[in-house]
Order: C-alpha cells, then sequence, then structure tokens
C-alpha cells in the first residue's frame, strides 16, 4: 500500500513541476542579440552608475539601446530600449528621463526602468530585461 501512494504522490509532484518559466520573454517584436557591455565605474562616463538612483544609456549596444539603472549600489538593471510592444521602426528607440523610458511612436507607450513595467500607453509585453553582473569596479551586461 505504501509503494502505490508514494508513487502517486510523485507524480503528482513532479506533474505539477512545469518546463514553461513564466519569466521566459517570448516577445515576437524582439530578437535575442548576444552582446557583452562592460561598463567600468572609474571612468567618467559611467561616473553616475556609482550612485544608487541614477542610470547610464547606450544606443550602441542591444537592439535599439541599453539603459542601466543602480537601485542601491547591489542592485542593477538592465532593459533593452527597443519598444517591446513595436517591432523595431524609426520610432520605437526610447529616450529616457528620470526612471521614464518613453517610445517616440505615436502611442507613446512609457516603461518603469527599474521594473520594465508598462506605464503609460498600450501593449502586452514589458521592456526586455538583461542579466546584469557587478564585479568590484566593473558592471557587465550581457544576452
Amino acid at each position: 500500500m505504501k509503494k502505490p501512494l508514494f508513487f502517486l504522490l510523485f507524480s503528482v509532484i513532479f506533474s505539477a513541476c512545469s518546463t514553461n518559466d513564466d519569466n521566459d520573454f517570448n516577445n515576437p517584436n524582439l530578437i535575442d542579440l548576444n552582446f557583452r557591455l562592460q561598463l567600468n565605474l572609474d571612468f567618467p562616463e559611467y561616473n553616475d552608475l556609482q550612485f544608487p538612483g541614477n542610470s547610464f544609456t547606450t544606443y550602441n549596444e542591444g537592439i535599439k539601446g541599453v539603459v542601466v539603472y543602480n537601485i542601491n549600489n547591489s542592485q542593477y538593471t538592465a532593459f533593452e530600449l527597443s519598444d517591446p510592444n513595436h517591432p523595431p521602426n524609426n520610432c520605437s528607440a526610447m529616450t529616457v528621463e528620470g526612471i521614464i523610458a518613453t517610445c517616440n511612436c505615436e502611442d507613446a507607450n512609457s516603461y518603469n526602468i527599474i521594473t520594465g513595467e508598462l506605464m503609460e500607453g498600450e501593449g502586452e509585453y514589458s521592456m526586455k530585461p538583461y542579466r546584469i553582473e557587478r564585479r568590484s569596479n566593473t558592471i557587465e551586461v550581457y544576452n
């Protein structure tokens, strides 16, 4: 009696596990690019990232650019600057002001660069996140 009960319990637990990760980013508008961006905080252009509440934006990496935000010197975020609710085009590159990234398209979607969430506008996707690590005085952003 114990073996069938054990196998029943095991199968219920095993079937409850899913290979579908809710954090997967399956946005048909944005492709996955492989890149590595290293920001040496000793360089003046990245100096603002040494202080919480500051961000750095580059339009030379990612699809339309990358924004990096310092939350508290041990936590950082990095997101793609192509509006996730538009295929990349002339107006889909977002500009950053404070903690808000805004699309230049007609609908002017706005996103929070700390969470990546859509703040204003229409769409089902949040900003595409990138991996980020801080080692000593270097921040590395990659996909």
